[in-house]
């Protein structure tokens, strides 16, 4: 995360998603959630930066992992287009690692404060990173479970015949048994590989196969920091002497009688935060149970339910702005509110839709005096391929819906 964070800066992104944009797209209770200017979105990702500096060392360890969480967390909020599911996961461990003692060892802490100094912790600590790795891949393995990934090889079939130039494979990505087999082992990998990693006699086979998984996926796809975080992570299900032989080789000592216990005024306190996390994680993915329609093409409780590459979605979005009182139409020109970016993600999914027409409807009170503006959308959107098809109901007023849990009923079918 300190490369990410210094790739941010490099690269522009802080400017280019953060600083030109006028409007920002918002998770639903997050409205407040606003960037902070160029001065202040700068000193957050130094912010992010330095803490992610401090837990690499082991450093004044709870304060940054304090200040990484919140930072991080704050950034990931101001504009839903930038969601990533490897981001959230971010998010997660970095809350997670809160509450963990993973400086008492082999740390600045520890050489600043020798009594900090443990070598055996409490089994739960290792083994809530590990529930949370393993979720991630077991419910993207039951998100292919589905007739497009299994039936269709979509949308694998699309991106492999964009690759046809890669490099000897590249041959191979023009017929379309390729995609069913990347598609078929894809499912099969995701279903398994976390049992194979808690298998003893299969975890250096199991590891090797995660390294040459997230390689291949990163160089077919752009799909950042993801292949990085998870080769690096999926270090954790190595049994303690796998990681002391290792240590041991630049210097680390153990001593076997020495344990970390947790102060017992907040051991019931976090037992029960604990399993609340744990509930609301493998609650979470499922909770698209309570929806009508394919998930894919809603997107209703997509967010959040580890669902990855699964969706291929190219969508054209017109807004119409109408004043009650007169009767004056605009047809609005999404490029003047919204970013290329913002633009590309708003026109496939329905709530940022929602989101932009309340927008639209606020501008147009301000600036042109429209009395109760009446905003609608013609909007298509094509999924996996399929022939483009009316999205959203096009006689739907959307400035009068309020955004909410509720199913969106003004979303048309697939067909």
């Amino acid at each position: 995360m300190l490369f990410g964070a210094l790739r941010f800066v490099y690269q522009g992104w802080i400017e280019k998603l953060y600083l030109e944009p006028t409007f920002f797209f918002k998770f639903y209770g997050f409205s407040w959630v606003q960037p902070l200017g160029e001065t202040g979105m700068y000193f957050l990702f130094g912010l992010i930066a330095l803490s992610a500096f401090c837990i690499m060392l082991g450093c004044f360890y709870r304060l940054a992992s304090i200040c990484f969480f919140l930072c991080f967390t704050y950034v990931e909020l101001i504009d839903a287009t930038n969601y990533l599911n490897h981001y959230y996961l971010v998010c997660l461990l970095a809350f997670l690692m809160i509450f963990l003692p993973a400086h008492r060892a082999f740390s600045f802490d520890v050489w600043r404060k020798p009594a900090l100094r443990v070598d055996r912790v409490p089994a739960w600590t290792i083994n809530i990173l590990i529930f949370q790795l393993s979720l991630v891949y077991f419910c993207a393995g039951l998100a292919k479970l589905n007739p497009d990934w299994l039936f269709r090889a979509m949308p694998l079939k699309i991106w492999l015949l964009e690759r046809s130039d890669f490099p000897l494979l590249g041959y191979f990505f023009q017929f379309p048994i390729t995609a069913y087999l990347f598609s078929w082992g894809g499912a099969f990998y995701d279903l398994t590989i976390a049992f194979f990693l808690l298998n003893k006699k299969t975890r250096i086979f199991a590891y090797i196969l995660v390294v040459l998984f997230h390689l291949m996926t990163n160089l077919l796809f752009n799909i950042g920091l993801f292949p990085l975080i998870m080769i690096s992570s999926t270090l954790i299900f190595f049994s303690t002497a796998f990681h002391e032989k290792l240590l041991a080789h630049i210097g680390f000592q153990k001593n076997d009688h020495n344990f970390y216990t947790f102060p017992k005024w907040n051991k019931r306190l976090l037992q029960v935060g604990l399993a609340f996390f744990v509930f609301l994680q493998i609650s979470l993915p499922f909770r698209h149970l309570f929806y009508p329609g394919d998930l894919k093409w809603t997107e209703e409780a997509y967010r959040f339910s580890w669902r990855v590459m699964l969706v291929e979605k190219t969508g054209q979005s017109t807004f119409f702005v109408k004043d009650s009182a007169s009767g004056r139409k605009s047809e609005i020109i999404n490029g003047q509110y919204l970013t290329k970016f913002q633009e590309k993600q708003m026109s496939i999914q329905p709530d940022f839709m929602l989101q932009f027409a309340q927008y639209l409807k606020s501008q147009y009170q301000k600036q042109f005096n429209y009395t109760n503006p009446i905003v609608t959308v013609n909007a298509h959107v094509a999924l996996n391929g399929r022939v483009s098809q009316q999205f959203i109901d096009p006689m739907i007023n959307l400035a009068n819906i309020e955004d909410g849990f509720a199913p969106k009923k003004w979303i048309l079918p697939l067909r």
